[in-house]
């Protein structure tokens, strides 16, 4: 194991219930995903979920009927994930590994496979193609893979919302010399962490002979004003989230997302 997936294995192992929690602080990306997968993911249906942290949507998926598998880098994360689902009476199978080798740990075929955080810690092109040619070997014929990219405008908007004086900030400004000028940005973040400009995730996902469904924002609009959106009365709430789901899908408000979804079709033999 490379030194970079070292410490994001340690950064996750630090606290597991962060991430999980990062969900119930920002729901809007839950909300809105969930809803596309919802179009797809059926009960009965096998489910891999590789990189899938404290298992938040493995778990929505065991809860929907399906049989799911959680792998993921973090072992700490994995047991969290085992404890959320006794608590919840549900049934997963986690383990423990690395993205690019999970061939070697998981067995069986599955319709659909989510490689939902890998492609945002991996900082070499090499490794994440590795990553989804890895998903996609145990992807059955006619089967779903949804990969998940962190796009590059996210930490401006992360900014924006929390830490304006970021943008003046020495130590941020290669990654804003990467946004001003569109180019992708890999290195220091929350932990390690590769930003990718929305125009590049299509030729990224383009290489592997898939069917492409769509493309969608996992936040869609509603990213930049969480805030206000959140202390919203809940019909007003679900009525944005309404709204955010009918456009998540058009290109014109990509950037408005923290997260882009790419989901595509495996060729049937």
């Amino acid at each position: 194991m490379d030194c970079v997936a070292d410490e994001v294995r340690e950064y996750y192992d630090g606290d597991p219930a962060a991430e999980w929690q990062r969900l119930e602080k920002h729901p809007f990306e839950f909300e809105v995903t969930t809803r596309l997968l919802s179009r797809y993911i059926k009960p009965g249906d096998r489910v891999l979920d590789i990189g899938g942290g404290p298992g938040r949507y493995s778990l929505w998926a065991a809860a929907r009927g399906c049989y799911v598998t959680l792998c993921d880098l973090s072992g700490e994360c994995v047991r969290f994930a085992q404890e959320k689902a006794r608590e919840q009476e549900l049934s997963i199978l986690a383990v423990q590994g690395d993205a690019r080798e999970v061939s070697q740990l998981v067995s069986g075929r599955f319709d659909h496979v989510l490689l939902m955080g890998p492609l945002y810690h991996i900082l070499e092109e090499e490794g994440r193609r590795q990553a989804v040619t890895e998903a996609l070997s145990l992807l059955v014929p006619g089967g779903q893979l949804y990969a998940s990219f962190i796009l590059l405008f996210s930490g401006l908007i992360y900014a924006m919302k929390y830490q304006p004086e970021q943008l003046c900030d020495e130590r941020e400004q290669r990654y804003v010399d990467c946004v001003l000028e569109g180019s992708a940005y890999s290195g220091d973040a929350f932990t390690k962490t590769f930003f990718i400009p929305q125009g590049e995730v299509l030729p990224f996902m383009d290489g592997f002979g898939l069917e492409k469904q769509t493309l969608f924002g996992q936040e869609s609009i509603l990213s930049p004003c969480e805030e206000t959106l959140l202390a919203a009365p809940p019909d007003v709430r679900e009525a944005w989230i309404d709204a955010a789901v009918d456009v998540c899908e058009r290109p014109e408000f990509l950037a408005y997302s923290e997260h882009a979804m790419y989901v595509g079709k495996k060729p049937a033999k």
